[in-house]
């Protein structure tokens, strides 16, 4: 069954990632990039393909969701599946079902530290940034035309419609809500927290590994996996088109301050907009 590690982008889900591929899939711990690997994402143009969908068809994409899911939940096993969309309902279409959820770990982030990083990742202006994030969009892989990838649209949001949307699996006991905030500055208590919450889904009982517990705190901390892209490169890192070059994935980690780097004309933009959740969250 499905787990999924929901967010906005540039919330803090290949943290979330690393830390869960270390524990669970080494014997040590030990974090290094190819573990990442374990853990899907959706929608996935491969599946979708070996499924005989045609992903340049976005109707006939989003009726094929429930299905996808059903295929990948035939494989028996829990997986965790990695989704930046928003929990939508087209056409009466949902996005997912509890059928296909085991649950859902949602990771935010305060959206005026989201905005740089967002503006750098996809290589656009913070004002630009800022409309995606107000604005519901959908979310085709690339902001340049010029360069069309071939892959499924995700359905974003904005960011609050892509917080609020997957609140509507606290019903079901099925929802964990971590701050990326929480996982950086108290990180053994919040990845004990989520172990637990993954375990009690499994209904297994949970007894903590404190010594792989270190060691993927140690080894996903920002400035060893930045200087382990620097040997190795990140897959998820996206080119400049403009120049060709890659753009480094891990940029300014705990450096990325909106207090410093923040136009105060976007910051209010963001705190009207975004005002209700960001008191819930009490980052206003």
């Amino acid at each position: 069954m499905i787990i999924w590690l929901a967010s906005y982008p540039k919330s803090g889900n290949t943290l979330l990632r690393a830390l869960l591929s270390s524990y669970f899939f080494t014997q040590d711990g030990l974090f290094n990039f190819n573990l990442i690997r374990n853990i899907g994402q959706f929608p996935d143009a491969t599946l979708f393909k070996r499924l005989g969908v045609d992903i340049k068809n976005e109707k006939e994409t989003i009726k094929n969701y429930i299905k996808a899911q059903e295929f990948i939940n035939k494989q028996g096993s829990i997986k965790f599946i990695k989704t930046h969309s928003y929990l939508f309902n087209i056409d009466n279409i949902p996005f997912t079902d509890l059928n296909n959820s085991l649950g859902a770990i949602y990771i935010v982030r305060d959206p005026r530290n989201v905005i740089t990083s967002y503006a750098h990742h996809y290589n656009i202006s913070v004002e630009k940034a800022s409309e995606t994030m107000v604005n519901s969009i959908i979310y085709g892989g690339n902001f340049n035309n010029k360069h069309k990838s071939d892959r499924t649209k995700v359905f974003l949001g904005s960011w609050s419609s892509n917080y609020d949307s997957w609140k509507s699996f606290k019903t079901a006991g099925k929802y964990l809500l971590i701050k990326y905030e929480d996982l950086l500055n108290n990180k053994e208590a919040t990845l004990i927290k989520i172990l637990e919450y993954i375990h009690g889904l499994r209904g297994v009982k949970f007894s903590p590994d404190y010594n792989k517990i270190k060691n993927s705190i140690d080894t996903t901390n920002f400035h060893f996996m930045r200087n382990l892209e620097k040997k190795e490169s990140f897959a998820e890192s996206r080119t400049n088109y403009t120049t060709g070059k890659k753009i480094p994935f891990f940029n300014l980690g705990p450096q990325n301050d909106w207090k410093k780097l923040l136009d105060e004309k976007i910051r209010l933009k963001l705190e009207t907009s975004f005002k209700k959740q960001m008191e819930e969250l009490r980052y206003l």
